[in-house]
């Protein structure tokens, strides 16, 4: 059982399942949600009390607050519990401008408290085994890295794709690239509601040369989650939407040779990299939990959570913009 307690904010599609997972590593101590009938089944199901916000708030055994809500409310959700003293967590995106991140971020620093974002696949081992390669240069010199995060719906109102589907795959790429953005255009179009892009694309440059573009639809054929990485010694991709987990890390060590008048290129099989199973939901619960109980950042913080806005309010500017 963990000596941090955590209160689960909203219950609903997402908020759920972090109940669940709080619960299984004995953090949970209590549901707040609008609908009683949700907030007495998720209290009952899990055996903690279903609360009210205030009194969570008021509460000194309640450490830190989970908040699975409209990203509209968390800047003003995230304010009144680090002024309460909590730790907060907020599920993506952070919010819906790097003003109200920076706000988030300065609110945490003055109140001494953890504040994360729930950029769930930083916590997947294979995005984890991925970026471990990475970093220790086992793929070389990063030139280029793609995502694709496509499938038929779920169609939001709320939001675009954009903002739905792009920031874990700009919290990856951002990850990998581990370096400053120089420069970041977009492109869109809204196909089944008027003014709610279904289909978006951004391009991300970095001032070394490394480029990265992610491509988001509501409206394809079929399901595909796939992050690829290519360097100058090997190539790697995440296919997320391989049932198979052990070929959803796959190592490509193509060669290029260019010894002759125009290059060459010598094609080898996909090497797959065995990554033990893990449930990336319950790791990031894990986080949580060990950040507030250590006293330390979070891996994907409020810093990381500004970052990945920033690059995704730069892109619904260039798309408003026309480029």
């Amino acid at each position: 059982m963990s000596d941090v307690k955590i209160a689960q904010i909203g219950c609903g599609y997402w908020g759920k399942n972090l109940a669940r997972n709080f619960a299984e590593i004995g953090a949970l101590g209590a549901i707040v949600d609008d609908h009683p009938a949700t907030a007495t089944a998720i209290s009952a199901q899990h055996g903690v009390p279903a609360r009210t916000l205030d009194e969570v708030l008021a509460d000194p055994e309640t450490q830190g607050l989970s908040f699975a809500t409209p990203a509209e409310t968390h800047a003003g959700l995230a304010a009144r519990a680090l002024a309460a003293g909590k730790h907060v967590y907020v599920e993506k995106p952070m919010a819906l401008t790097a003003a109200e991140c920076r706000q988030m971020i300065g609110a945490a620093a003055q109140a001494d408290r953890v504040l994360m974002v729930g950029h769930l696949l930083q916590y997947h081992p294979i995005f984890v085994a991925l970026r471990d390669r990475v970093h220790s240069g086992d793929l070389g010199e990063l030139r280029y890295i793609y995502s694709n995060r496509l499938s038929l719906g779920k169609f939001r109102v709320e939001e675009d794709v954009l903002w739905s589907f792009a920031p874990h795959d700009i919290s990856m790429i951002l990850a990998l690239a581990n370096r400053p953005v120089a420069q970041v255009s977009a492109q869109a179009a809204a196909f089944v509601s008027p003014g709610i892009a279904d289909m978006a694309t951004c391009q991300i440059g970095f001032g070394d040369g490394l480029r990265a573009h992610v491509f988001t639809s509501w409206s394809h054929p079929f399901k595909e989650q796939r992050l690829v990485v290519v360097g100058s010694t090997g190539m790697a991709v995440f296919e997320d939407s391989q049932p198979d987990w052990d070929r959803k890390l796959a190592l490509y060590r193509h060669q290029i040779d260019t010894s002759g008048p125009v290059p060459i290129p010598e094609s080898v099989p996909a090497e797959y990299v065995a990554v033990p199973r893990g449930e990336p939901l319950k790791d990031e619960c894990r986080e949580f939990v060990a950040a507030i109980a250590q006293g330390r950042a979070a891996r994907t913080d409020g810093a990381e959570g500004l970052a990945v806005i920033d690059v995704l309010e730069r892109a619904s500017q260039a798309i408003k913009a026309g480029h």
